[in-house]
């Protein structure tokens, strides 16, 4: 595994963690961090982490807080507070 892997991976545990303990700055912080790396060694985001942030604030998305999760037709709709809206499908 690359150093950038293990270093955005880290990135994810510790953005999960300042989002759980109110932190929503830091975890901001966090996110933009590891999409940085990221996109300078061309690597994909990991599944898990993209789902989990939002694409045009770098918010830790939590739901509840400050993400709103819906049902539609097959697939789950994930809208921050920014307004910008995450589509995934699923099987029921």
């Amino acid at each position: 595994m690359s150093l950038a892997r293990e270093r955005i991976g880290r990135l994810e545990a510790l953005a999960k963690e300042a989002a759980a303990a109110g932190e929503d700055e830091r975890a901001r912080e966090y996110v933009a961090l590891a999409r940085r790396i990221a996109e300078r060694n061309r690597l994909r985001f990991p599944r898990s982490f993209e789902r989990a942030t939002c694409g045009r604030c770098d918010r830790y998305l939590r739901p509840g807080r400050n993400a709103r999760v819906r049902l539609q037709d097959g697939h789950v709709v994930v809208t921050c507070e920014c307004g910008e809206h995450h589509r995934y499908p699923y099987r029921p």
